[in-house]
């Protein structure tokens, strides 16, 4: 008797014969692909990007939580290889999708690269093929644009000669303790047999696989994550705002209720919040609640409050300068860190950016120090970094801390600067941040 699809596709995964396409090779994708090549799976990254690509193909690593031997050795070695182009998709046997699911100006969801990357694959389709889709994005997608997709382009049928789930990425860019390998994955499928597959293939890497019913299950599981942060740091964030008014220090405030040994999550105030996942994921949430008269009204006013932020830094920031007479045109302001997070070098969404364009419209000269982050491209101009040094300190008059760095001595600072206005608390348990430091 002829060997099913699905029975043909799990022997190859148990005997890691199974090659594994990963489309997008980011901060996402290339993890993954390093982690199913150190087990013996032979992966081809398709990245549209060919700078990326030729990259990866020289062996040459530009993602911090890879490591450069890791990958410069599984290329050698003939374990991953990177294409810009679709055609080798009729080799891979899973296909896993790592392309970015941004919101439009209107903060609704724009699946364009997930829809295209799902035409393209569909072209190539298979039978006995899984494809898992780890891009966060709106309960229903695997099922409802997907599946049509893979189906009518191809006349395959789901679940009997190709396989659908929906496995959120949980990367945490930067985070030493959690990688790729140890961070528990959510996998769902919408047919058990889609399921049985997908969970197999993660579980040849990845140390816990946590399975749901269904694709829609797995894929609010990852909003819920995020949505659940996102209004925590709203909630603080507001806590600032109010003690602002009660002229409170919210750092003391938070620093003693933490001590409460239960019932209390830590969480920290700031700028606002950054990068691919937290300003935007809740609102994928709040759109398909909308579908079903069902108003999200958490989701919307941690938004509201979060995107506040940059402009209650700048007004701050004028509050601080006016106290020794200055007005924002005659001002001179450097900003520490541009990145949305410490330790990285990413500025997607990034606060820093807004603030340090809300400075500029109001006169004042901007310059910024990021160590990850050599120079930026804004509506047109470009930005470098200056140089680490105590004449940079000392001739702004303010010294903005936005991103709390590691490597940035922050006792330095206090010494050279003016005066510091410190939206991430970094400086408050210093000596002498007293006598110059203003905390957000």
């Amino acid at each position: 008797m002829a060997m099913s699809a699905f029975d043909a596709l799990c022997e190859k995964i148990l005997n890691r014969q199974a090659i594994v396409g990963v489309v997008g090779l980011g901060y996402v994708g290339l993890p993954f692909a390093v982690e199913k090549a150190k087990v013996g799976f032979h992966v081809i990254g398709i990245e549209q990007n060919p700078k990326r690509a030729e990259k990866v193909n020289r062996g040459e690593n530009y993602i911090k939580d890879v490591s450069d031997t890791e990958l410069r050795d599984l290329v050698q070695e003939g374990f991953i290889e990177a294409v810009v182009g679709f055609e080798r998709v009729k080799e891979a046997d899973i296909v896993v999708i790592c392309v970015p699911t941004p919101l439009s100006k209107n903060l609704t969801p724009d699946l364009s690269y997930v829809e295209g990357v799902t035409r393209n694959l569909a072209a190539h389709l298979r039978p006995g093929q899984l494809i898992s889709l780890e891009s966060t994005t709106y309960p229903g997608t695997t099922d409802e644009v997907l599946r049509p997709i893979l189906e009518e382009t191809s006349g395959l049928r789901c679940g009997n000669d190709f396989f659908l789930a929906h496995s959120p990425e949980r990367v945490d860019p930067g985070n030493q303790r959690y990688t790729t390998k140890n961070t528990n994955k959510i996998v769902g499928a919408s047919d058990d047999l889609s399921r049985q597959a997908a969970i197999l293939f993660y579980r040849e890497t990845i140390l816990d696989v946590v399975p749901v019913s269904s694709a829609k299950a797995a894929e609010l599981v990852k909003v819920f994550e995020n949505t659940f942060r996102a209004v925590n740091i709203a909630l603080v964030n507001e806590l600032l705002l109010l003690c602002d008014r009660l002229d409170l220090n919210v750092w003391e405030v938070l620093d003693a209720a933490n001590t409460k040994p239960f019932g209390i999550m830590p969480f920290y105030p700031g700028p606002g919040v950054g990068g691919h996942c937290i300003p935007l994921d809740p609102h994928y949430l709040e759109w398909k609640a909308k579908e079903y008269n069902f108003e999200t009204h958490f989701i919307a006013l941690a938004g509201e409050i979060n995107r506040r932020m940059p402009e209650f830094v700048r007004e701050k920031a004028w509050r601080v300068l006016n106290r020794v007479g200055l007005a924002p045109s005659r001002s001179r302001v450097l900003i520490l860190g541009i990145t949305y997070k410490k330790d990285l070098d990413d500025w997607r969404e990034s606060p820093a950016v807004d603030i340090l364009q809300l400075l500029q419209q109001d006169g004042a000269r901007v310059d910024y120090y990021d160590p990850y982050i050599p120079e930026i491209h804004l509506k047109g101009q470009i930005l470098r970094s200056v140089e680490f040094t105590a004449a940079a300190i000392a001739q702004a008059n303010l010294v903005l801390i936005a991103t709390d760095h590691s490597q940035v001595d922050y006792g330095f600072v206090i010494y050279h600067a003016q005066a510091i206005l410190d939206t991430r608390g970094v400086t408050r348990r210093l000596p002498d941040a007293d006598q110059k430091v203003t905390l957000l």
